[in-house]
């Protein structure tokens, strides 16, 4: 089914680990409950507290890289409602702490969907090599998606040499003082409708940058003033803005491989999905690393945008306008004709180009592709960031048929106008051989991004949703197979 030959499959696979987990708070909704729990422990003689303490720590501990730290973060969590008078002992709150915290193994149901870029640190190379920072979808109980990350580097010939994977694995600090742009902010308000006197009395209160405790302070302000009719409404939705615009940070000790993105906010309370990794150059020669992911909460999904320059302090940014109500946004590695750019899909079933001034802001989509061959007669998407090349913008696409199988095609588009497709594959480029069709889900092969190295694409993909695997593709032979449009 698929073109033979120019796609060279390499025999690793990335697979997920279920040692590796993370802790979560594991914290009751009732205040009752909270209470309850805090007694109990308080109850013990110290003794048995101790014993208890120092069981946990001999099982646990050695699974997490300070796990008393853990403890201690999500003891904090509940320490409000703990009653005026009562002085704990470390002891005590560590243990609360522990009785508050689970463990969730983040690739113990997959690790797929894998985008690649150059890793931001090229320095002390042998010649001829490159080093590459990979994302991957992480899921684990309850289907809950992250972002995990995997670094290498790739010699002359193709060889691909992994950095080892920490048995750690550490979520980041969320940084509870990023500076907010009131301008911006108001932006995003009035294009989720919600520009009226309640938010328009909160944000004149705030300076030209503002920090998320000066906003809640505004808020409240306004909130208790019995001589400024609020809207509730308005109210959670600015609050629900501010916290789906954050900045987390990891420990500068944590290696990449130990880094995850774990959910944050309610909107993506259910998985981060498909981040779409690109290397973007700006006018000024300034490179950013951006990703658009699906946030899910379980209901409904919400396109976000993260921003880093390091892989280690990430801005998570929310997507508006009515171009961004669909899955599978991929920006462009640079503006074009003065312009953002981004591939999406607005009906789940054919492929558009936007174009935008603001990075933030996406309204007007343009139809570029309908499903034209039998393997994607059901639906087509992008898989990942345009690839610039001097015949055109390459796009990996994948298409769905029957039987649900997919496949990933390509197309290029035309470097000055990418609204044009000057050539496309006619039969996919890959398709899911007899090993990779088995999985959580069967007969899909699927990728979130490529990169060039020498004149060859590099492709990781995912198999049945499962596991990952990496083929390299010349480009000249594939530029070959197009059929070119006049």
């Amino acid at each position: 089914m698929a073109t033979k030959q120019i796609v060279k499959r390499k025999k690793l696979k990335i697979v997920g680990d279920n040692s590796r987990v993370i802790a979560l708070p594991h914290i009751p909704q009732e205040l009752g409950r909270i209470g309850n729990l805090t007694l109990r422990v308080l109850n013990l003689d110290e003794k048995e507290a101790r014993k208890l303490l120092t069981e946990t720590l001999d099982n646990f501990a050695d699974r997490h890289r300070d796990i008393k730290q853990q403890l201690m973060r999500h003891y904090d969590k509940i320490s409000e409602y703990i009653p005026k008078g009562i002085n704990l002992s470390r002891t005590q709150k560590l243990l609360i702490g522990a009785y508050l915290t689970m463990e969730y193994s983040i690739e113990s149901a997959a690790l797929f969907n894998p985008s690649i870029v150059p890793h931001p640190d090229q320095s002390l190379l042998p010649p001829g090599n490159v080093r590459f920072i990979m994302s991957l979808r992480a899921t684990g109980e309850g289907h809950i998606s992250s972002i995990v990350f995997r670094s290498g580097t790739i010699d002359k010939n193709f060889t691909f040499n992994f950095d080892s994977v920490s048995e750690y694995v550490e979520t980041p600090a969320l940084v509870h003082d990023p500076f907010y742009d009131n301008i911006l902010f108001r932006l995003k308000l009035k294009d989720m409708k919600a520009w009226n006197e309640t938010s328009l009395t909160i944000m004149n209160k705030l300076p030209g940058f503002f920090t998320y405790e000066e906003l809640k302070l505004s808020i409240q302000e306004v909130y208790m003033n019995p001589e400024i009719k609020t809207d509730n409404w308005t109210i959670n939705v600015v609050n629900w803005l501010a916290d789906s615009n954050y900045k987390i940070k990891f420990d500068d000790e944590t290696a990449l491989s130990e880094r995850v993105i774990f959910p944050v906010s309610s909107n993506e309370s259910k998985g981060l999905e498909d981040a779409r990794f690109v290397k973007f150059t700006h006018d000024n020669g300034e490179e950013t690393y951006y990703a658009t992911y699906t946030a899910f909460n379980g209901h409904s999904i919400l396109s976000q945008l993260i921003e880093t320059k390091d892989f280690q302090t990430f801005n998570i940014i929310t997507l508006n306008g009515d171009g961004v109500k669909g899955k599978g946004m991929a920006l462009f590695p640079r503006k074009v004709n003065g312009k953002y750019a981004m591939l999406s899909r607005q009906d789940g079933e054919n492929n558009y180009i936007m174009f935008s001034d603001n990075l933030h802001f996406w309204y007007t989509a343009k139809l570029i592709q309908k499903p034209e061959q039998a393997w994607e007669f059901v639906q087509i998407g992008n898989c990942g960031s345009p690839l610039e090349t001097d015949k055109g913008w390459l796009v990996l696409t994948h298409g769905v048929g029957n039987m649900r199988q997919y496949a990933i095609g390509a197309i290029l588009l035309d470097l000055k106008d990418p609204s044009k497709i000057i050539a496309r594959l006619e039969k996919p480029l890959m398709s899911a051989n007899e090993e990779e069709r088995e999985g959580y889900v069967p007969n899909v092969i699927y990728s979130c991004g490529g990169m060039i190295f020498n004149d060859t694409l590099i492709l990781p993909y995912a198999m049945s949703d499962i596991a990952s695997r990496i083929a390299i593709v010349d480009l000249n032979t594939l530029f070959k197979k197009m059929k070119f449009i006049a």
